[in-house]
């Protein structure tokens, strides 16, 4: 069987015993793989310390994967001196132990340390001023789309553009941490027997073995860190060209109110279709186009859509069009095969991709979309390994969504309204077209079409939506 065998300095390791292994023969393998000589050892299972030796480890209650603790007792000379309490369980004198990171006087260690800290966070020094921290991520995208990945709070606060935010934020992460690392101190000075102390240190355990898990993850199967292309296609509707998106959990087949005026189809929108798509969020459904032609390749397809106002995507190939055609994805070959013709055509590589998907670190729209939540983890030092459960567990409740339609649109919707540092215009650009009668996403489209010409893109946006 395997025991778990965990110090108070944080080592752990595991031994394969078999289960009539007496306790002295088990200390003798500890003493191997820990260093601690067996008689200044002491073994304890369930918040009491195993003192018969020659007890076997079935005898004491050890069973497949349980959890032992080895606490090193250190002494000058003398053997190990315990008292009995009325001839019941010896009373063990656990003031010598040795407390990792701590100094010889417990207390006030631990009360320095929270006020240094808490000074620390008040009066920051250069390593911890927030503006040399936001200017030294945006001055690295790598950073920075790791930054968006791991902490999305702390990422949304910099991207906002203002420096108060972004430094409360950050204060209030590094400031929880220290607090953590307090309280981690003051469970590791107190009686490790303690019912609330044995809790601590089990979810410690539990922590590290995550942490081990995702190192060893990071070691042998890097490439799950990596971000994934979606699956786009090129294709003509109205003789057009559009860059379709295939998305097998969408159940209808969507097209945008822009990509319909493009390819000058909005006539046919037959608006008694018109309503409200529920989802993550809603979006409003300006009706329905009940037949149009799609090229796909050498082939001509026919298909239906539904038109949603404000839609990011320009088109998106759902479920009921890709049945209908027997459509199949083969990720080997990287291609998107028709069924009913046996045509294939290559999804787009990452650089064909619509250009405001390009753009390094914005990828995933919902990661600027997250409500506050006290219980990030802080520190200038910690801020890009931080937040990624939570931002892990987001993106799953929006890939399960409701309408598959408007959750696609709330991923990708902040993209198409939010100005990056990367872009070749600024926010007052964008407020000054808007006033003139246009949507931000329009406005923000058109700017980033032309490269930031406002001319260009109000000319545009006059041809094709006069307000």
């Amino acid at each position: 069987m395997k025991v778990t065998v965990t110090t108070l300095s944080d080592d752990i390791f595991v031994l394969d015993v078999i289960e009539d292994m007496e306790l002295e023969s088990f200390k003798a393998l500890c003493e191997i793989e820990s260093n601690v000589p067996v008689h200044e050892m002491v073994i304890a299972f369930n918040g009491l310390p195993l003192m018969n030796d020659k007890k076997s480890l079935k005898d004491h209650g050890i069973r497949e994967g349980d959890v032992v603790i080895l606490q090193h007792m250190h002494h000058s000379g003398a053997e190990l001196n315990l008292h009995t309490f009325n001839g019941a369980i010896p009373m063990l004198d656990f003031s010598s132990i040795r407390v990792p990171g701590a100094s010889n006087s417990r207390q006030p260690s631990a009360s320095s340390s929270s006020s240094s800290s808490i000074a620390r966070i008040q009066n920051p020094g250069k390593e911890d001023d927030p503006e040399m921290i936001r200017d030294m991520i945006l001055a690295n995208p790598d950073q920075l789309a790791l930054l968006s990945q791991n902490n999305p709070k702390l990422a949304s606060a910099l991207l906002s553009g203002n420096l108060e935010k972004f430094s409360n934020v950050l204060k209030d992460q590094i400031k929880s941490r220290e607090e953590r690392t307090a309280q981690r101190l003051r469970m590791m000075n107190a009686d490790p027997f303690d019912a609330e102390a044995q809790k601590f240190i089990a979810e410690d355990i539990r922590q590290k073995n995550i942490e081990a898990n995702m190192k060893a993850a990071i070691e042998y199967n890097p490439e799950t860190f990596g971000s994934v292309v979606m699956l786009y296609i090129n294709c003509k509707v109205n003789g057009f060209p559009v860059k379709a998106f295939i998305d097998t959990g969408a159940e209808t087949t969507i097209m945008s109110d822009a990509c319909a005026e493009r390819c000058h189809i909005m006539r046919l929108v037959d608006t008694r279709w018109a309503g409200i798509a529920h989802g993550i969020g809603t979006q409003r459904i300006i009706g329905r186009i009940h037949m149009v032609q799609i090229q796909i390749g050498n082939d001509h397809l026919t298909s239906s859509f539904t038109v949603l106002a404000e839609q990011s995507v320009d088109m998106l190939l759902g479920l009921d069009m890709l049945k209908r055609h027997q459509c199949c994805i083969d990720l080997k070959k990287n291609v998107l095969i028709i069924g009913t013709t046996g045509t294939e055509t290559p999804f787009l590589a990452e650089g064909e991709l619509p250009e405001w998907l390009s753009i390094s670190g914005y990828t995933d729209a919902s990661m600027y979309d997250v409500e506050d939540d006290e219980d990030k983890k802080g520190g200038p030092l910690r801020t890009l390994e931080d937040g990624s459960r939570d931002a892990k567990k987001q993106r799953r409740q929006d890939d399960r969504g409701g309408h598959s339609s408007s959750a696609t649109s709330s991923r990708l919707g902040a993209i198409e309204s939010t100005v990056f540092p990367q872009d070749p215009f600024t926010e007052e650009t964008v407020k000054e077209i808007e006033s003139l009668g246009f949507g931000r996403m329009h406005v923000i489209a058109e700017l980033r079409r032309f490269h930031g010409d406002k001319a260009q893109a109000t000319d545009s946006l006059f041809t094709k939506f006069r307000p």
